[in-house]
């Protein structure tokens, strides 16, 4: 397991970038819609979040919606790479092909 990504290996992780991969291409999520999904407080997310969008998996972008500020978050195409690689990996592992 060692090939595996550690930075989607982390279950909260996991499950944002799965969210994020589950969305049409170039769609983004609001972060308070994603904490929902994933189940997280916002600082738990907010901390995965960023990891993600250092290692280039994730865009976030801040604006305003009728006067109140919202983030919003998208896979990039390097991370949409990325998790299919894992969930490929997984497979293998699964299979007995590691």
């Amino acid at each position: 397991m060692d090939q595996l990504d550690d930075t989607i290996h982390q279950p909260v992780r996991l499950r944002i970038v799965a969210a994020l991969k589950a969305l049409p291409k170039g769609e983004q999520i609001e972060f308070v819609r994603l904490k929902e999904i994933v189940r997280t407080t916002e600082g738990n997310l907010g901390a995965h979040v960023a990891v993600l969008e250092k290692a280039g998996y994730v865009e976030i972008s801040k604006d305003f919606a009728a006067k109140r500020p919202r983030t919003r978050i998208a896979i990039t195409a390097v991370g949409r790479r990325a998790f299919t690689l894992y969930v490929d990996q997984l497979k293998r592992i699964i299979d007995g092909n590691e």
